[in-house]
């Protein structure tokens, strides 16, 4: 039983390499997802020389800041959950370098006293003694075969020792990798930081240089970024006759806020603008039925829209999803994280979910206001 016990606890051990090419795929993404935002800060700070040289106006140098801020901050979490999945992976590789080490040293254990026990049954001829104190030769045959069951479970623990041998020093090296790459992207997030200040610095230099007139103007042209009527209107038709979510009304009230331990920061008509913790999670607000998830193009974050029977939800804004079209959603369930955004009026990074609601009817108005627990 000890030693079958063995060898299901070295399967389990050799099983350890699907998660760890799992794990390294979703390392190697998350480097994809780095490249990609480091050649769009570039392309961004290229654009930003040029506005400089050619003395452009200073309100589209502003929005470029910003938006250069919100990419920094995309990358700085990305690097984060990068430096976050190499922890993990170096926990792993450490249990499993520790568990097959050990596993080593008992094999190793178990063998010398095998030999131990052997060179005593040489030295006093035990061997000949077993086999000739046998009652007939059937039990002769019985006992040779015995014998030979033995020393080839010798070889194979001593081969099993050598494996177990490649295998520790290989999970080992691999371990020092990881810790490497660790301390590499550590120094990242800590170059990153340094330049998100920098940025936003500059930023704030810029926007304090700014008229009235043209923050007003910088702030319209922020809420028309936002604006999500085109989108809710070619919805509307796909909402006709959906019976996901349809007992949801006008005056369905009490329900939780999107951003879970989110608040909210400002209610406009329809719309509500609500904070919370980097990596909040955003949940639909009642059952229904994901009509559409889109790429903001110009925030490069992603808008989720789900169907409450004819009425629809938008939430905007979201940094991450986990739901996909035309997917069944129950309420309260997670679409998501929230998104980092830039303040433009003080250039801060904040994670802002935008949310909207819409009767099926588009003269009808509705406050979301009056959706949420008070």
């Amino acid at each position: 039983m000890r030693r079958l016990a063995g060898i299901l606890a070295t399967l389990l051990l050799l099983g350890a390499p699907r998660a760890a090419a799992q794990n390294t795929a979703q390392v190697n993404e998350q480097k994809r997802v780095i490249a990609e935002l480091e050649k769009k800060i570039a392309a961004q700070e290229q654009e930003i020389s040029k506005l400089r040289k050619s003395r452009s106006n200073s309100e589209q140098r502003v929005r470029q800041l910003a938006r250069q801020i919100n990419s920094r901050t995309q990358l700085l979490d990305a690097t984060e959950r990068e430096a976050s999945q190499l922890r993990r992976e170096i926990a792993r590789k450490d249990s499993v370098a520790g568990d097959l080490a050990a596993r080593l040293e008992r094999d190793r254990a178990q063998y010398a006293e095998m030999v131990r026990e052997a060179y005593r049954n040489y030295r006093h001829n035990n061997y000949l003694t077993y086999i000739f104190s046998a009652r007939d030769f059937a039990d002769v045959a019985r006992r040779l075969a015995m014998l030979r069951t033995v020393a080839s479970l010798r070889e194979q623990t001593l081969r099993e020792i050598r494996t177990m041998s490649e295998q520790v020093r290989t999970e080992q090296e691999e371990l020092a990798r990881r810790k490497e790459s660790l301390d590499s992207v550590t120094q990242r997030i800590t170059a990153q930081r340094a330049k998100l200040e920098r940025d936003t610095r500059n930023a704030r230099a810029s926007i304090s240089s700014l008229s009235k007139r043209e923050k007003a103007a910088l702030q319209r042209k922020e809420a028309q970024e936002q604006e999500l009527d085109a989108a809710i209107a070619a919805l509307r038709k796909l909402t006709k006759g959906n019976r996901e979510g349809a007992s949801f009304t006008a005056s369905t009230s009490g329900l939780h806020l999107p951003v879970v331990g989110g608040r909210v920061k400002r209610y406009k008509g329809n719309m509500a603008e609500i904070t919370g913790a980097k990596g909040a999670r955003v949940i639909s607000i009642y059952e229904g039925k994901v009509m559409e998830v889109k790429r903001n193009r110009i925030t490069d974050k992603y808008d989720v829209f789900v169907a409450h029977g004819e009425y629809i939800t938008s939430y905007a804004n979201l940094g991450t999803i986990c739901v996909e079209k035309g997917q069944k959603v129950g309420r309260d369930e997670t679409l998501g994280t929230i998104g980092a955004s830039v303040n433009i009026e003080n250039m801060q990074t904040e994670y802002r979910l935008v949310f909207g609601i819409y009767p099926p009817d588009p003269k009808q108005k509705m406050s979301a206001a009056n959706c949420f627990k008070r």
